[in-house]
């Protein structure tokens, strides 16, 4: 069995380590989500995607143990294993990836069609009303479509704009409900923006920060399964050891022998 570099050693078992470190906060994150959504009505939607996020952490963590033990003890049958299914994994990955690519416009149509679809605003629910208000504040917007206007007569106070807001504000008409009881002539401003723009721009953004991330894991992948073959590759290349040969023509060293003092005498 041939002997390893010692950096590419070490390089694979950095690369791992950091594979298994993600997979670690993958676990975490499955467990948070599925245990906040544990109780939610809709947990069978998101069911199916925890349970892949289970499945994914779980076996790559093993995978990666699997590995590292394998490069420790010199197991090629570890290290085969390690090849196979890391390769696996990042087909599967890659799959996603170009899925989460090819579904990344519609994700925010279908966020649209959804807060769309609680129009009008001057008819909705307390508990949809409570939701717009929270998003109002938080986005730094007003309304879900056409902006203040949504609202109607009874424009909400989450509308009104902050001394430090970041986007542009509109003066609110003087016959909305926020003049009744005040007299000032100064105008009341309010966000001018809808709030939908903001919720679909946020929504492509975490879509890219979760496809920067699957392609990071990728590349990661691709590394230790590169390393992990540049490894077995070395343990099944055999060490040159140099032949002995014997020469007759060899002379003996240069030394004589000393005689014991009794045959001297």
């Amino acid at each position: 069995m041939g002997t390893l570099n010692p950096c590419v050693k070490r390089g694979f078992i950095t690369v791992a380590s950091l594979i298994a470190i993600v997979s670690s906060l993958l676990l975490a994150i499955t467990l948070f989500s599925h245990g906040y959504f544990h109780e939610d009505e809709e947990i069978e939607k998101v069911l199916p995607g925890i349970q892949v996020m289970y499945a994914t952490s779980i076996i790559t963590i093993l995978l990666v143990t699997t590995g590292l033990y394998g490069v420790c003890k010199r197991k090629k049958w570890m290290l085969i294993c390690y090849i196979v299914g890391m390769t696996l994994s990042f087909l599967l990955l890659s799959v996603l990836n170009i899925q989460g690519v090819a579904v990344r416009p519609q994700i925010a149509e279908e966020m649209k069609e959804q807060y769309l679809g609680l129009m009008p605003l001057t008819n909705a629910s307390k508990t949809v009303i409570n939701g717009v208000n929270e998003i109002q504040t938080e986005l730094q917007c007003c309304g879900l479509d056409q902006g203040y206007q949504d609202w109607g007569y009874n424009i909400s106070e989450s509308c009104l704009c902050v001394e430090d807001a970041v986007n542009p504000c509109v003066a609110a008409p003087r016959n909305s409900s926020l003049f009744e009881n005040t007299k000032t002539e100064d105008p009341i401003m309010i966000y001018k923006e809808p709030c939908v723009t903001y919720l679909a721009a946020h929504a492509i953004f975490a879509v890219d920060v979760l496809l920067g991330v699957i392609l990071c894991m990728l590349l990661l992948w691709l590394s230790s399964v590169v390393l992990c073959v540049i490894i077995l590759c070395q343990m099944n290349r055999k060490d040159d050891t140099p032949a002995v040969v014997y020469s007759p023509e060899a002379k003996a060293g240069n030394y004589s022998v000393l005689s014991d003092d009794a045959e001297l005498t």
